[in-house]
């Protein structure tokens, strides 16, 4: 809770492919749906006392400033980039100015995966990264901010 009593606002940002879960490699991502990951997320917020606003997207730009709009708003961000993770560079950088805690999620386990996605260069900028763990990695994610 901020200091007026109001939940404290948090961006839980997906990026590309993100909004076809549930018909995405089920094998990999499992069934449940972007609207299920979705109402997880606002759901886990309102236990922890925050605010969560869940967004996807397909493009780069738009990601990009809403990086921009959280780090203007000393918003904290839950990030699942998506296939940006692994070659955004103009992410990257939005992600270095960051002036609230920023968790990078995977629903999967990247190191377990095809060899280019072993590498991340949103990591480095990062607070941290949960990932491996489906859709609870956002719920860990969440609590670590909610922590913070």
């Amino acid at each position: 809770m901020t200091a007026e009593g109001e939940a404290r606002r948090v961006l839980v940002l997906n990026g590309p492919n993100l909004g076809r879960l549930g018909k995405r490699e089920p094998s990999v991502y499992g069934t449940a749906t972007y609207a299920d990951l979705s109402d997880l997320c606002v759901m886990t917020g309102k236990e922890l006392g925050l605010h969560v606003e869940v967004r996807q997207t397909e493009y780069e730009g738009e990601l990009v400033t809403w990086i921009h709009e959280a780090c203007d708003q000393a918003i904290p961000v839950v990030l699942n980039a998506g296939a940006l993770t692994h070659y955004s560079y103009a992410l990257m950088d939005a992600v270095k100015m960051r002036t609230a805690p920023l968790v990078e999620v995977h629903i999967s386990n990247l190191a377990a995966r095809e060899g280019f996605r072993h590498e991340s260069v949103i990591t480095p900028a990062a607070s941290g990264i949960i990932a491996g763990f489906g859709f609870q990695s956002y719920v860990l994610a969440l609590r670590v901010i909610a922590a913070s």
